[in-house]
């Protein structure tokens, strides 16, 4: 089988990396290191990182890079502390080991589905201080919020931690299908795939990236960006993407999710 191509995306230099499957891709402000893809020329929106995180390099790929794979290439995406793991234990791994546990060729049960999604975190079971101190606006509407998990849900998430009332606004800016299941999706789960990282190959890719960026764009002009500040809302379209990633792909996809790891002595 062929080698899966991961391209990792980062800001910072990641000298841990040895395998060859995996492309080291710049979105930083600052010089990139040689030989990293960068994706400030060609067609781009470079000037939008500070909103668009690593999504300033996802559509690099797709207007540039995307075009040119084989159709039967899987593709993936990563980030400079979050990667691919083939194993279900990640306790101990580093980046001193972390090339050990990084996948190189798609298991042959991939075979059976059209795309691969992280193992999904969880947003329910919030302290109450915390729910009391973020959630009040949700809480005012509907008290049972405090006391019923289930209700703990990716909706309220949002609300908590990147503006009220913002997921609402940008929701009404998707097609009317898609505003109706996404919302439902956010009010039903307390549980979704994160930290845009996916593995599909080209035709799923493109289709992916044909409905998220025109929406992001509608997003754009909605919020302004000028209006975007501050941790928990100047990353807003990255974290939007982060949900709606989790509904595509399901919606429309037989996915499969796979392990991850998170470095922390990074």
């Amino acid at each position: 089988m062929k080698k899966i191509k991961f391209y990792c995306v980062t800001n910072k230099e990641v000298n841990f990396i040895t395998k060859e499957n995996h492309y080291l891709s710049w979105v930083g402000k600052n010089e990139s290191p040689q030989n990293y893809i960068r994706c400030d020329n060609q067609e781009n929106i470079f000037f939008k990182e500070n909103f668009y995180s690593e999504l300033t390099f996802h559509y690099w790929y797709w207007k540039n890079l995307l075009p040119k794979e084989s159709e039967d290439q899987w593709v993936g995406f990563c980030q400079k502390r979050r990667y691919w793991i083939n194993n279900s234990n990640i306790d101990g791994i580093s980046k001193d080991n972390i090339n050990n546990y990084l996948f190189n060729e798609a298991p042959t049960d991939w075979l059976n589905y059209d795309v691969i999604v992280c193992k999904p975190l969880s947003v329910s079971g919030v302290k109450k201080m915390k729910l009391l101190k973020r959630g009040f606006k949700n809480i005012i509407k509907d008290p049972s919020i405090l006391y019923n998990q289930n209700k703990q849900n990716l909706y309220l998430h949002f609300d908590m931690h990147h503006g009220y009332g913002n997921l609402k606004k940008a929701i009404s800016e998707l097609d009317d299908t898609n505003q109706k299941d996404f919302e439902l999706f956010m009010q039903r789960n307390t549980f979704f795939n994160p930290h845009i990282m996916f593995i599909s190959k080209p035709k799923i890719i493109n289709k992916w990236f044909e409905e998220l960026f025109p929406w992001l764009e509608r997003c754009e002009k909605r919020f302004s960006f000028k209006s975007l500040r501050g941790y928990d809302t100047e990353r807003l379209l990255a974290y939007l993407s982060e949900r709606y990633l989790s509904y595509w792909f399901k919606k429309n996809y037989k996915c499969k999710e796979e392990n991850w790891v998170q470095l922390n002595n990074f």
